[in-house]
């Protein structure tokens, strides 16, 4: 850390032995908590300490947090470089002595981490929206959250983060200061009653006293822009509102917020996420961190009489953070950078292209740039522990991105702390102890990353064989159960997946239309261009197929039969020594049902995939006999499939740990819906009896016309706005001659929106209007191609959810009619709707230029397809086959 934030004494020097205490009195917490670990360690082994004795002592030179520890003459000595180094110091020798059950004669060891934040995160979140709240918003409360209070939890987690020599926790929440302070200004913003702000209260600075004293930094998360509910009542507001310009109240509330709980807890960081609650494009996230945020944590200084920096971390999230960065360092200087290592997943150890280069341009601006291993969304909820991808994924984090800093998420069931989703008798299970390698693996890499590989595969063998209760032979077999299966979900989402986001779930698996036409479904391209291997998607490796050009990279066929083997030789290993377990059987017994899991979810998409890429021949050859040789290969991914929901039909409670709206892929997952394996046999056994009807329709009315297209209903609404009826040649920018050459048959004769194309590029789009009934707003966005996270200074974002939570408030996320218009000299337009009730309402669209297209029957279905007006063949439309 760039700051110490407690009083440390110059020279720490003590005597210490099995019973007797350290005589400095002015040591840290730090260096007690170690003498103390060090004491019970020694009466525990019933270690001699007459003739041995054992000092302590503090020299401020060296690496942070770094220690040398040296033995000779019945005497050592741990030095640590800082209070830290004591303490790391003190656990690295009770770990020797555990191993040896003695003293040593001679002993030297020096070591330091590398990283300098090793952290872990916890989600103070839910996997559902409180009532009458949104996304992020969730006050602390006993009742919403019991495990908060649980100082025993505490204190079990806190030891296991001490064991893993991490040194931050970081505590993700919309808004938590409405929780956690009161303001004199807005004594109504306060969220919780006395009663539980008391409690708050305490339990914080619990939490904060005993995270230090084992050397570890809480640091608080919050999003911008959100404010308490009482708040925005109060002012008649709403809590959250993305295209809101930034308003004096509201950045004088927050302010005074974050200076209150500076004040409170100065030993606290902060961790920001400009982006995503406020719209990271243009200068407003600039505005925000250095009118707001900064003066805010300065005021709290001052009011302690303090010059001391506490620490703030700025998430590159859905923010020029590049930007923020210059802005902001002249005004302070203790400021680090947080971006996602694989988005929301683990992928791939060495990403490339735009997203390696913004990681790498944080780091250059001189700050720890952090790496966060983000959500997790393809590894959940199944075991993961894979200690080879891991360490090259830490080691990726230093050669590629030039991070310095890990940001770990859990494993699986991020939004359901503390528990895990195995359904078992009795207690749930907790996170931390059933993902103990997880947490452990990237501990130990970000200490030190490039580990002898040998070395490695003999310590994780030892590892498992102890927690086991087998030799280490056999330990050797379950981490090759292990290592095999931590390949097959990042292969399987690099090389197929719609996006890195939580809005997929990639162990429930993924519909056919989802394979061959990812466009459809908004797919995040990001994900194939820089955290992936170079290769090919599915369309690409057809296209290529089918016109004889060279192939390149990974490529479909070759995963799908890379994650059979990984899944055979996961369960064929772990088989192997099944019988041979003497300890932990239970929890044996669940990591071998996994390892079928993850061989049942590789078999299923290898026999997908292997169809899709056959019937998307289909499209070149318009030859009915190829869609009829990739029916027994989708007949086998049923199956497959029936064997993994089988599998986990009382072993698991859910696959995915967020089951609202935002979850979308391969189901939309709202009200907690399709969460479950057994809820998706049913849509993938239509899906197949779907696909075997239209092959029969196909050959028995091959000369039947395809139905024709028709306008969509038009509702007449109250606005002040020109109208442009939509047909060929229509002009729809006020102070531009773009003219439409083409149109999909469901716009024509619709009233758009006339706009203007210079006041799209200053400022957001605001509609006001007022309908009788019911409404669809029919939007177009331009289909650019730019890199992912940037700013386009001419076209308007669409609706994304990988950075913008609120993107399907209004059912806008998923894209309607693809290609849908053609205008001379403009990209082509996709087309995205958003519904209203009856009512006065105003639509808001972000800076950039886009269309409003009509205002059509709200009760009426779009339809779902590619125009493909602006597309080449490779684009031909064949989802009706499942549909």
């Amino acid at each position: 850390m760039k700051q110490i934030f407690f009083v440390i004494s110059l020279v720490v020097c003590s005597v210490l032995s099995a019973q007797v205490k350290i005589e400095n009195k002015q040591v840290s917490s730090r260096t007690k908590f170690g003498e103390q670990r060090l004491n019970a360690t020694i009466t525990q082994l019933k270690l001699n300490t007459v003739k041995h004795s054992i000092v302590l002592s503090k020299q401020p030179t060296g690496k942070k947090e770094g220690f040398t520890i040296e033995t000779k003459n019945n005497r050592t000595t741990i030095i640590g470089n800082d209070e830290s180094g004591i303490l790391y110091g003190c656990l690295a020798f009770a770990d020797e002595l555990k191993k040896t059950k003695k003293f040593p004669g001679t002993y030297s060891f020096s070591d330091a981490p590398e990283m300098v934040l090793r952290g872990a995160c916890i989600g103070v979140q839910k996997p559902y929206y409180l009532p009458g709240r949104t996304v992020y918003e969730y006050p602390y409360t006993p009742e919403t959250f019991p495990w908060f209070y649980d100082k025993k939890l505490w204190i079990q987690y806190l030891d296991s983060m001490v064991a893993n020599r991490m040194n931050s926790l970081y505590l993700w929440n919309g808004h938590p200061f409405a929780s956690l302070v009161k303001l004199k200004d807005y004594p109504y913003a306060v969220e919780v009653d006395d009663a539980t702000f008391k409690k708050n209260e305490e339990i914080y600075r619990f939490l904060t006293t005993e995270a230090d004293k084992r050397g570890i930094w809480v640091i608080q998360m919050f999003y911008n822009i959100i404010v308490s509910k009482p708040f925005a009542e109060h002012h008649k507001i709403k809590t959250q509102e993305r295209e809101r310009p930034i308003i004096p109240l509201i950045s004088d509330y927050t302010r005074k917020s974050i200076a209150a709980f500076v004040e409170k807890y100065p030993n606290v960081g902060l961790m920001v996420c400009l982006g995503e609650a406020m719209e990271g494009v243009g200068k407003d996230d600039i505005e925000w961190f250095t009118q707001t945020i900064i003066p805010g944590v300065k005021d709290g200084l001052k009011a302690l009489n303090k010059t001391e920096e506490p620490p703030i971390v700025l998430r590159a999230h859905d923010t020029d953070a590049p930007a923020v960065m210059r802005a902001s360092l002249p005004l302070y200087k203790n400021l680090y950078t947080e971006a996602k290592f694989n988005g929301e997943a683990l992928t791939y150890a060495r990403p490339r292209g735009s997203w390696a280069e913004l990681h790498q341009t944080l780091s250059r601006l001189g700050s720890v740039q952090i790496e966060n291993v983000h959500i997790l969304a393809n590894l959940e909820p199944f075991r993961y522990g894979s200690p080879d991808f891991i360490q090259q994924s830490v080691i990726g984090m230093h050669e590629v991105m030039g991070g310095n800093g890990l940001h770990l998420y859990p494993q699986a069931s991020y939004w359901d702390w503390p528990y895990s989703a195995d359904s078992v008798k009795g207690k749930r299970l907790l996170q931390i102890e059933r993902d103990w390698i997880w947490y452990s693996a990237w501990s130990r890499y970000a200490w030190k990353a490039k580990r002898n590989r040998e070395e490695e595969i003999v310590y994780w063998s030892k590892q498992l064989a102890s927690k086991f209760g087998c030799s280490e032979a056999d330990g050797r077999r379950i981490l090759t159960a292990y290592e095999e299966s931590g390949e097959i979900a990042p292969k399987l989402l690099r090389r197929f997946g719609i996006t890195d986001g939580n809005r997929q779930t990639l162990t429930l698996g993924m519909l056919m239309t989802q394979l061959i036409n990812p466009f459809r479904y908004g797919l995040f391209t990001l994900l194939y261009d820089a955290e992936a291997p170079e290769g090919e998607m599915i369309l690409d490796y057809a296209d290529k197929q089918q016109k004889g050009i060279k192939h390149i990279g990974e490529t479909p066929p070759q995963v799908a039969k890379e994650v059979v083997v990984h899944g055979n030789n996961a369960v064929t290993s772990i088989m192997e020594v099944s019988r041979r377990i003497t300890k932990n059987k239970e929890e044996f017994n669940r990591i071998v049902n996994d390892m079928y899991c993850y061989k049942a979810m590789a078999d299923h998409f290898s026999s997908k995939v292997q169809a899709a890429v056959q019937l998307l021949k289909y499209k070149y050859s318009g030859n009915i006999a190829d869609l009829e040789l990739a029916v027994p290969m989708l007949e086998k991914s049923v199956n497959d499939y029936k064997e993994l929901a089988a599998l986990t039909a009382d072993t698991y409670l859910y696959a995915n740990s967020m089951q609202t709206q935002q979850r979308k892929i391969p189901m939309r997952g709202s009200n907690a819906t399709f969460k479950h394996w057994t809820e998706m046999v049913p849509v993938f056994e239509t899906e197949l009896k779907t696909f075997k009807y239209k092959i029969d329709s196909l050959k028995n009315r091959s000369n039947v016309k395809a139905q024709e297209r028709k306008s969509l209903q038009q509702v007449d609404v109250k606005l002040n706005h020109v109208p442009v009826v939509l047909n060929e040649g229509a002009v729809l920018f006020s102070d531009t001659s773009f003219r439409i050459k083409q149109l999909a048959p469901e716009l024509k004769g619709l009233k758009a929106v006339e706009l203007s194309f210079s006041r799209q590029l200053r400022q957001p789009t605001e509609i006001n209007f007022y309908t009788d009934k019911p409404v669809k707003i029919l939007v177009g966005y331009f289909k650019t191609q730019r890199a992912a996270f940037t700013t386009d200074t001419v076209f308007a974002k669409a609706p994304e959810l990988e950075t913008n939570a609120s993107a399907d408030d209004y059912g806008q996320a998923e894209i309607k009619i693809s290609n849908a218009i053609a205008i001379e000299g403009m990209p082509p337009v996709n087309i995205h709707s958003y519904s209203f009730k009856a009512g006065s309402h105003t639509l808001k669209l972000p800076k950039g230029v886009c269309l409003v297209l009509g205002f059509v029957d709200g009760t009426q279905i779009i339809p779902v397809y590619d125009a493909m007006l602006m597309g080449d063949a490779k684009n031909r439309n064949i989802d009706w086959l499942f549909e």
